[in-house]
């Protein structure tokens, strides 16, 4: 609610059509109260007709917070968290994504692949609203999705996003199934220049409805204590500074990737990375993923045991902003090359792209800001 500040007197006076009369404490106090009461009807008028808080309405500041979600680690291949969906809401879990922008969950009506998953009811939500849309969705490991376009209240953290487009899906395809990927549905969180709806994604709409304290959200991808921060940065989860890195071009976090490092010294450099929290591994092209196996002693070509991109093992960092991140033998070292083999498949893969795709790989070894004020992306140590 708008607040107003006044100095009061006793010999205070106002004129009211022409006429002059000695006004009380008490008279000045009731005189705010309806002046209070009818700004904020003009306030509430205003976001109902406008969908967007008066500039000079002050609750649009005093809502606005932060949120963490906790996140479930799915054996290092990906990251899940909860959001709630609909009136009333319901749970569903939900696989951040920064490669993509659309969210989506399976429908009722689902037959395809749905099974296990919890659906999407639109029918149980009094604020789902048809668009009478219909969508398709593909993704880089050939996984597709099909359904209608819906806008329903969705909760995350604690921050409450209204009128978001929502995907029912009526179709996954099997890379959806609940044995290849256990969470409901997927949330995704570049920007709205990527969306296939198209449409906000449900943190710019945070945004737009003023309700985060900040600009920004931040991953932390590990084996324990994950989360997913929104509205700025959780500072004890990272020590020192962040090397921030602009994005080249809204759409995906893509950045410059200045330098992937063999043992401190530089075996590709000058390359672009799109930051992806939906994709496992790090993907290259052919020849800067070829120059970084060829510094490494005793790696070699992985095609006839593990398939086409794939390299044998290691020492590796990713230098952004001009500082190098390594990234652990743990998270790089994807296992064996063959049962009985002393080869190790190592976590960078050939792609026929001519970018970057920097994926949990690297992610699960710093702390990331996505910030969509100043369009940039952070990384720093985790703590």
């Amino acid at each position: 609610m708008a607040s107003f500040v006044s100095w009061l007197s006793t010999t205070s006076s106002q004129k009211r059509r022409g006429k002059s009369r000695a006004l009380s404490s008490s008279s000045v106090l009731e005189l705010i109260r309806k002046l209070d009461s009818k700004m904020h009807r003009g306030f509430q008028a205003f976001l109902r007709n406008t969908g967007a808080y008066h500039p000079n309405d002050k609750r649009q500041t005093a809502k606005r917070a932060t949120g963490s979600d906790e996140l479930t680690d799915d054996g290092g291949t990906l990251w899940h968290g909860t959001i709630s969906l609909g009136t009333p809401p319901v749970s569903f879990t939900v696989d951040f994504d920064t490669g993509s922008s659309d969210l989506f969950l399976p429908a009722q009506t689902c037959q395809v692949n749905c099974e296990g998953h919890i659906a999407y009811d639109t029918d149980a939500s009094s604020t789902a609203r048809n668009l009478n849309r219909t969508f398709s969705l593909s993704f880089g490991d050939g996984s597709t999705v099909h359904g209608n376009q819906f806008t329903d209240t969705v909760i995350i953290a604690n921050l409450t996003a209204t009128n978001q487009t929502v995907g029912a899906a009526s179709r996954y395809s099997t890379g959806f199934a609940i044995d290849q990927f256990p969470p409901d549905g997927l949330m995704g969180m570049a920007f709205p220049q990527i969306s296939n709806f198209p449409a906000n994604p449900v943190f710019q709409t945070l945004i737009a409805e003023n309700k985060t304290t900040a600009r920004q959200f931040a991953f932390k991808l590990t084996n324990s204590g994950s989360e997913l921060f929104l509205g700025g940065a959780n500072n004890s989860q990272f020590i020192g500074s962040l090397s921030i890195n602009p994005v080249v071009r809204e759409g995906f976090w893509q950045v410059s990737l200045d330098a992937v490092n063999v043992n401190g010294a530089a075996a590709v450099v000058a390359q672009s990375a799109i930051i992806d929290t939906g994709t496992t591994l790090v993907l290259g092209n052919w020849n800067s993923v070829s120059a970084v196996y060829a510094a490494i002693p005793g790696s070699q070509a992985a095609t006839s045991t593990i398939g086409p991109g794939f390299f044998t093992y290691l020492s590796i960092s990713l230098t952004f902003g001009g500082k190098a991140f390594a990234i652990s033998p743990s998270t790089f070292n994807l296992g064996l090359a063959a049962p009985g083999s002393s080869d190790c498949v190592g976590g960078i893969a050939a792609i026929n792209e001519n970018f970057w795709i920097v994926g949990d790989v690297f992610l699960q070894n710093v702390y990331t800001v996505f910030d969509v004020g100043n369009s940039s992306v952070g990384f720093a140590t985790l703590a």
